[in-house]
């Protein structure tokens, strides 16, 4: 079972390798089992599906977005967005992310994690 502990481990792995957090994105249930200052200044959005967005630069102007699964068996979805790339298409992409995210948790049985 994920808790408080493990989300503060899953933040600084990714802060300790250039990763900022951007979303989160969590259900009712994991919300009301962590802290409120947990995340910061970071929106906490409401979802089906238990999961952080952090984007960090890439290469040659690039942005790297990763969408990381909250659950026993972590997984993670990356996406690299052109420099030039309109915040339309991006915005589309992170939606197509979530709800791959979401067909995989449920297949794998992670829908939702306390």
């Amino acid at each position: 079972m994920i808790g408080e502990r493990e989300v503060r481990e899953i933040l600084a792995q990714y802060q300790k390798h250039g990763w900022s957090l951007r979303r989160v994105l969590l259900s009712a249930e994991i919300k009301s089992n962590l802290p409120p200052t947990l995340f910061g200044q970071i929106e906490v959005v409401a979802s089906d599906v238990d999961a952080l967005w952090f984007s960090r630069a890439s290469f040659e102007g690039r942005e790297a977005w990763e969408l990381r699964h909250l659950s026993n068996t972590p997984f993670a979805l990356v996406e690299v967005f052109e420099a030039d790339d309109d915040e339309d298409v991006r915005e589309d992409a992170r939606f197509e992310m979530q709800t791959r995210l979401m067909k995989q948790a449920s297949k794998s049985g992670n829908k939702k994690v306390i």
